[in-house]
Protein backbone atom coordinates (compact mmCIF):
# COMPACT_ATOMS: atom_id res chain seq x y z
CA UNK A 1 0.00 0.00 0.00
CA UNK A 2 1.34 3.41 -0.99
CA UNK A 3 1.49 6.21 1.60
CA UNK A 4 -0.44 9.43 0.95
CA UNK A 5 0.70 12.98 1.95
CA UNK A 6 -1.34 12.80 5.16
CA UNK A 7 0.35 9.57 6.20
CA UNK A 8 -2.53 7.24 5.43
CA UNK A 9 -2.24 4.40 2.95
CA UNK A 10 -3.87 3.85 -0.40
CA UNK A 11 -4.53 0.51 -2.03
CA UNK A 12 -3.97 0.04 -5.76
CA UNK A 13 -4.99 -2.98 -7.82
CA UNK A 14 -4.39 -3.65 -11.49
CA UNK A 15 -7.04 -5.54 -13.44
CA UNK A 16 -6.66 -7.55 -16.66
CA UNK A 17 -9.01 -9.63 -18.75
CA UNK A 18 -8.77 -11.51 -22.04
CA UNK A 19 -5.07 -12.21 -21.71
CA UNK A 20 -5.20 -14.71 -24.59
CA UNK A 21 -1.59 -15.87 -24.41
CA UNK A 22 0.10 -12.52 -23.69
CA UNK A 23 2.50 -13.83 -21.05
CA UNK A 24 5.15 -11.20 -21.79
CA UNK A 25 3.01 -8.25 -20.72
CA UNK A 26 1.28 -10.27 -18.00
CA UNK A 27 4.62 -10.60 -16.20
CA UNK A 28 4.67 -6.79 -15.79
CA UNK A 29 0.96 -6.22 -15.23
CA UNK A 30 1.24 -6.11 -11.45
CA UNK A 31 4.11 -3.61 -11.33
CA UNK A 32 3.29 -0.81 -8.88
CA UNK A 33 0.12 -2.46 -7.58
CA UNK A 34 -0.75 -4.17 -4.32
CA UNK A 35 -2.50 -6.99 -6.20
CA UNK A 36 -3.36 -8.14 -9.71
CA UNK A 37 -6.91 -9.19 -10.58
CA UNK A 38 -7.41 -11.41 -13.64
CA UNK A 39 -10.91 -11.78 -15.07
CA UNK A 40 -10.19 -14.75 -17.29
CA UNK A 41 -9.60 -15.95 -20.84
CA UNK A 42 -5.96 -16.89 -20.50
CA UNK A 43 -6.04 -19.30 -23.43
CA UNK A 44 -5.41 -18.21 -27.02
CA UNK A 45 -7.28 -20.60 -29.30
CA UNK A 46 -7.50 -18.28 -32.29
CA UNK A 47 -6.55 -14.60 -32.62
CA UNK A 48 -9.25 -12.89 -34.69
CA UNK A 49 -6.88 -9.98 -35.40
CA UNK A 50 -3.89 -12.15 -36.38
CA UNK A 51 -5.00 -15.51 -37.73
CA UNK A 52 -1.47 -16.93 -37.52
CA UNK A 53 -1.57 -17.00 -33.69
CA UNK A 54 -3.20 -19.56 -31.43
CA UNK A 55 -3.87 -23.25 -31.01
CA UNK A 56 -6.02 -23.54 -34.15
CA UNK A 57 -3.47 -22.13 -36.66
CA UNK A 58 -0.66 -24.02 -34.92
CA UNK A 59 -2.53 -27.22 -35.76
CA UNK A 60 -4.13 -26.36 -39.11
CA UNK A 61 -2.34 -23.34 -40.58
CA UNK A 62 -3.30 -19.74 -41.27
CA UNK A 63 -5.39 -20.38 -44.40
CA UNK A 64 -7.73 -22.67 -42.51
CA UNK A 65 -7.84 -20.15 -39.67
CA UNK A 66 -8.81 -17.45 -42.19
CA UNK A 67 -11.66 -19.66 -43.39
CA UNK A 68 -13.09 -20.49 -39.98
CA UNK A 69 -12.92 -16.85 -38.83
CA UNK A 70 -14.81 -15.79 -41.97
CA UNK A 71 -17.53 -18.37 -41.30
CA UNK A 72 -17.89 -17.44 -37.64
CA UNK A 73 -17.91 -13.70 -38.36
CA UNK A 74 -20.72 -14.32 -40.85
CA UNK A 75 -22.50 -16.26 -38.06
CA UNK A 76 -22.46 -19.40 -40.18
CA UNK A 77 -21.75 -21.49 -37.10
CA UNK A 78 -22.99 -24.85 -38.43
CA UNK A 79 -20.73 -24.53 -41.48
CA UNK A 80 -17.84 -23.53 -39.23
CA UNK A 81 -18.39 -26.61 -37.04
CA UNK A 82 -18.57 -28.90 -40.07
CA UNK A 83 -15.39 -27.36 -41.51
CA UNK A 84 -13.62 -27.76 -38.17
CA UNK A 85 -14.78 -31.36 -37.87
CA UNK A 86 -13.21 -32.19 -41.24
CA UNK A 87 -9.93 -30.67 -40.14
CA UNK A 88 -9.94 -32.50 -36.79
CA UNK A 89 -10.63 -35.80 -38.57
CA UNK A 90 -7.14 -35.54 -40.06
CA UNK A 91 -5.38 -35.09 -36.72
CA UNK A 92 -3.54 -38.13 -35.37
CA UNK A 93 -5.01 -37.77 -31.87
CA UNK A 94 -8.49 -36.96 -30.65
CA UNK A 95 -9.54 -33.33 -30.41
CA UNK A 96 -9.78 -33.15 -26.61
CA UNK A 97 -6.27 -34.58 -26.14
CA UNK A 98 -4.72 -32.24 -28.69
CA UNK A 99 -6.41 -29.15 -27.22
CA UNK A 100 -5.54 -30.06 -23.63
CA UNK A 101 -1.89 -30.55 -24.56
CA UNK A 102 -1.78 -27.10 -26.20
CA UNK A 103 -3.67 -25.44 -23.32
CA UNK A 104 -1.32 -26.98 -20.77
CA UNK A 105 1.63 -25.50 -22.63
CA UNK A 106 0.04 -22.04 -22.50
CA UNK A 107 -1.00 -22.37 -18.85
CA UNK A 108 2.54 -23.30 -17.82
CA UNK A 109 3.82 -19.99 -19.19
CA UNK A 110 0.88 -17.82 -18.17
CA UNK A 111 0.51 -18.91 -14.55
CA UNK A 112 4.27 -18.55 -14.09
CA UNK A 113 3.88 -14.90 -15.16
CA UNK A 114 1.31 -14.05 -12.46
CA UNK A 115 2.73 -11.81 -9.71
CA UNK A 116 2.02 -12.34 -6.00
CA UNK A 117 -0.71 -11.78 -5.02
CA UNK A 118 -3.03 -12.49 -7.94
CA UNK A 119 -6.76 -13.07 -7.64
CA UNK A 120 -8.19 -14.76 -10.72
CA UNK A 121 -11.39 -16.17 -12.15
CA UNK A 122 -12.15 -18.13 -15.30
CA UNK A 123 -13.12 -16.86 -18.73
CA UNK A 124 -15.34 -18.67 -21.18
CA UNK A 125 -12.39 -20.10 -23.14
CA UNK A 126 -10.58 -21.39 -20.04
CA UNK A 127 -10.57 -24.95 -18.72
CA UNK A 128 -11.24 -24.67 -14.96
CA UNK A 129 -10.34 -28.29 -14.20
CA UNK A 130 -6.69 -27.56 -15.05
CA UNK A 131 -6.21 -24.39 -13.03
CA UNK A 132 -5.47 -26.08 -9.70
CA UNK A 133 -2.44 -27.75 -11.29
CA UNK A 134 -0.88 -24.46 -12.35
CA UNK A 135 -1.97 -21.84 -9.79
CA UNK A 136 0.92 -21.31 -7.39
CA UNK A 137 0.78 -20.20 -3.76
CA UNK A 138 0.54 -16.54 -4.79
CA UNK A 139 -2.52 -17.04 -7.01
CA UNK A 140 -6.00 -17.33 -5.50
CA UNK A 141 -8.67 -18.71 -7.84
CA UNK A 142 -12.22 -17.53 -7.06
CA UNK A 143 -15.56 -18.35 -8.68
CA UNK A 144 -18.76 -17.42 -6.88
CA UNK A 145 -16.57 -16.31 -3.95
CA UNK A 146 -15.39 -13.18 -2.14
CA UNK A 147 -12.09 -11.80 -0.87
CA UNK A 148 -11.00 -8.76 1.15
CA UNK A 149 -8.42 -6.43 -0.43
CA UNK A 150 -7.45 -3.18 1.25
CA UNK A 151 -10.63 -3.07 3.32
CA UNK A 152 -12.94 -3.55 0.32
CA UNK A 153 -14.86 -6.73 -0.51
CA UNK A 154 -14.36 -8.13 -4.00
CA UNK A 155 -16.63 -10.80 -5.48
CA UNK A 156 -15.62 -12.98 -8.43
CA UNK A 157 -17.79 -14.89 -10.91
CA UNK A 158 -16.15 -16.68 -13.81
CA UNK A 159 -17.20 -18.23 -17.10
CA UNK A 160 -19.67 -17.25 -19.78
CA UNK A 161 -23.21 -18.10 -20.83
CA UNK A 162 -24.08 -20.59 -23.55
CA UNK A 163 -23.63 -19.47 -27.16
CA UNK A 164 -23.39 -21.03 -30.63
CA UNK A 165 -19.59 -20.76 -30.27
CA UNK A 166 -19.64 -23.54 -27.63
CA UNK A 167 -16.48 -22.38 -25.87
CA UNK A 168 -15.14 -24.57 -23.02
CA UNK A 169 -16.56 -22.83 -19.95
CA UNK A 170 -20.09 -21.83 -20.89
CA UNK A 171 -22.75 -22.55 -18.29
CA UNK A 172 -26.51 -22.18 -17.98
CA UNK A 173 -28.17 -18.92 -17.00
CA UNK A 174 -29.38 -20.61 -13.81
CA UNK A 175 -25.92 -21.78 -12.75
CA UNK A 176 -24.46 -18.36 -13.47
CA UNK A 177 -27.22 -16.60 -11.52
CA UNK A 178 -26.58 -18.90 -8.54
CA UNK A 179 -22.94 -17.82 -8.44
CA UNK A 180 -23.93 -14.15 -8.60
CA UNK A 181 -26.32 -14.77 -5.71
CA UNK A 182 -23.60 -16.57 -3.70
CA UNK A 183 -21.30 -13.54 -3.97
CA UNK A 184 -23.93 -11.21 -2.48
CA UNK A 185 -23.21 -7.59 -1.59
CA UNK A 186 -19.65 -6.46 -2.38
CA UNK A 187 -17.75 -3.26 -3.06
CA UNK A 188 -16.41 -4.52 -6.40
CA UNK A 189 -18.10 -7.21 -8.50
CA UNK A 190 -15.57 -8.87 -10.83
CA UNK A 191 -16.87 -11.01 -13.68
CA UNK A 192 -15.63 -12.18 -17.04
CA UNK A 193 -18.77 -11.21 -18.96
CA UNK A 194 -20.56 -7.84 -18.74
CA UNK A 195 -24.07 -7.13 -17.53
CA UNK A 196 -26.76 -7.45 -20.20
CA UNK A 197 -26.69 -3.88 -21.50
CA UNK A 198 -26.62 -3.39 -25.31
CA UNK A 199 -23.87 -0.76 -25.26
CA UNK A 200 -21.63 -2.98 -23.12
CA UNK A 201 -22.12 -6.27 -25.00
CA UNK A 202 -21.87 -5.05 -28.62
CA UNK A 203 -18.48 -5.67 -30.28
CA UNK A 204 -17.87 -3.00 -32.92
CA UNK A 205 -15.29 -5.04 -34.85
CA UNK A 206 -16.98 -8.44 -34.76
CA UNK A 207 -20.25 -6.55 -35.39
CA UNK A 208 -22.30 -8.69 -33.06
CA UNK A 209 -23.82 -8.69 -29.61
CA UNK A 210 -21.93 -10.95 -27.20
CA UNK A 211 -23.79 -12.56 -24.32
CA UNK A 212 -24.03 -10.57 -21.14
CA UNK A 213 -25.76 -11.58 -17.93
CA UNK A 214 -29.20 -10.37 -16.93
CA UNK A 215 -28.62 -11.81 -13.44
CA UNK A 216 -25.51 -9.66 -13.14
CA UNK A 217 -27.42 -6.58 -14.25
CA UNK A 218 -30.15 -7.25 -11.69
CA UNK A 219 -27.54 -7.78 -8.94
CA UNK A 220 -25.89 -4.45 -9.80
CA UNK A 221 -29.23 -2.66 -9.53
CA UNK A 222 -30.12 -4.46 -6.30
CA UNK A 223 -26.83 -4.49 -4.36
CA UNK A 224 -25.25 -1.29 -5.77
CA UNK A 225 -21.53 -2.17 -5.71
CA UNK A 226 -19.07 0.66 -6.18
CA UNK A 227 -17.72 -1.00 -9.34
CA UNK A 228 -18.63 -3.74 -11.76
CA UNK A 229 -15.48 -4.87 -13.61
CA UNK A 230 -15.48 -7.24 -16.58
CA UNK A 231 -13.95 -8.01 -19.99
CA UNK A 232 -15.03 -10.51 -22.68
CA UNK A 233 -16.10 -7.93 -25.30
CA UNK A 234 -12.85 -6.96 -26.99
CA UNK A 235 -14.00 -3.81 -28.82
CA UNK A 236 -17.14 -2.64 -26.97
CA UNK A 237 -19.35 0.16 -28.16
CA UNK A 238 -19.04 1.67 -24.67
CA UNK A 239 -16.21 0.85 -22.27
CA UNK A 240 -17.59 2.59 -19.22
CA UNK A 241 -21.02 3.63 -17.98
CA UNK A 242 -22.94 4.06 -14.74
CA UNK A 243 -25.85 1.90 -13.70
CA UNK A 244 -27.35 3.69 -10.74
CA UNK A 245 -24.61 4.04 -8.12
CA UNK A 246 -22.29 1.55 -9.87
CA UNK A 247 -19.44 2.38 -12.23
CA UNK A 248 -19.37 -0.39 -14.86
CA UNK A 249 -15.99 -0.77 -16.58
CA UNK A 250 -14.74 -3.01 -19.36
CA UNK A 251 -11.11 -3.29 -18.21
CA UNK A 252 -9.87 -3.85 -21.76
CA UNK A 253 -8.55 -6.46 -24.15
CA UNK A 254 -5.20 -7.17 -22.46
CA UNK A 255 -3.95 -9.39 -25.28
CA UNK A 256 -4.06 -6.39 -27.59
CA UNK A 257 -3.15 -3.51 -25.28
CA UNK A 258 -0.72 -5.15 -22.86
CA UNK A 259 -1.87 -2.61 -20.24
CA UNK A 260 -3.84 -3.29 -17.05
CA UNK A 261 -6.68 -1.12 -15.82
CA UNK A 262 -5.94 0.49 -12.43
CA UNK A 263 -8.20 1.04 -9.43
CA UNK A 264 -7.03 2.99 -6.37
CA UNK A 265 -8.78 3.88 -3.13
Amino acid sequence: MAPTPDGTSKTRVHVVSDVHGNARDLARAGDGADALLCLGDLVLFLDYADHSRGIFPDLFGKENADRIVALRTARRFEEARAFGARLWAGVGEDRATAIEKAVRKQYTELFAAFPTPTYATYGNVDIPALWSEYAGAGTTVLDGERVQIGGWTFGFVGGGLRTPMRTPYEISDEEYAAKIEAVGEVDVLCTHIPPEVPELVYDTVARRFERGSRALLEAIRRTRPRYSLFGHVHQPLVRRMRIGATECVNVGHFAGSGRPWALEW
